[in-house]
């Protein structure tokens, strides 16, 4: 029997795990009662490199979320300037993570990696509004089926130190296909084409790989309706 609360980890943290624990066990046997919050700090970093699966929901048209966290804010705004896609607004929706969250991160929508752009930067607090502009981040862009292209980036926050980033331009990937994580606290911006909507709102509570965060509208059946409307009048 599986137990629930026991979940594989990713590979990142082996390192970390394997550090933290020899760690409490060596100042354990010098000084006991450091030892023991050595131990605590160990169960902390093998808890935060925990990697759960995940059941993601059926469409190719749906948008999940791309990480676990808290819809932070949801904007109109421009892309990140290094895509050189000018003034052209995207709806914006921010997920902040806090370091109890998990941090393995997710891919919005099947299609394929068009873009990819790393920029280094600052390390703000990511639920500050300069965050998406200023601090370190990995920008992704994938194209799906109808040519509509979804942007999704990874924000370093004040104690990340690291984004790791698994994908590879003219990769094939699939709704909710894990591709990364970033290290101790972070962000996830995700860009919607002006054909979509939103289907959370501020404050909600978001499951990587499994929230349905936005829908891309199809571009023939809202020309076929435009269509039928015209012929009725």
């Amino acid at each position: 029997m599986k137990l629930k609360f026991i979940h594989p980890i990713h590979r990142e943290g082996y390192i970390f795990i394997i550090i933290s624990v020899a760690f409490a066990f060596l100042s354990g046997a010098i000084v006991p009662a450091i030892g023991w919050i050595s131990a605590i700090i160990a169960v902390f970093v093998t808890y935060f490199f925990r990697d759960p699966d995940r059941i993601t929901p059926l469409g190719d048209n749906l948008v999940v979320s791309t990480a676990d966290g808290i819809i932070h804010k949801i904007e109109e705004a421009t892309a990140p300037e290094e895509l050189n896609l000018g003034d052209k607004t995207y709806k914006r929706v921010s997920i902040f993570l806090n370091v109890f969250n998990v941090h393995v991160n997710r891919v919005p929508i099947s299609g394929t990696i068009v873009d990819l752009h790393y920029r280094s930067g600052k390390f703000f607090n990511a639920a500050l509004e300069k965050a998406s502009k200023d601090n370190e981040r990995q920008t992704c862009v994938v194209e799906n089926k109808q040519g509509d292209k979804i942007i999704f980036v990874q924000i370093a926050g004040l104690i990340a130190k690291r984004i790791i980033c698994d994908l590879d331009v003219k990769q094939e990937v699939t709704t909710g296909e894990k591709f990364g994580i970033i290290r101790f606290g972070s962000r996830m911006d995700i860009y919607f084409p002006a054909n979509s909507k939103i289907n959370v709102l501020e404050g909600q509570t978001a499951i990587g790989g499994e929230t349905i965060i936005g829908e891309i509208i199809n571009k023939q059946k809202v020309a076929t309706k435009t269509k039928k409307a015209a012929v009725k009048k």
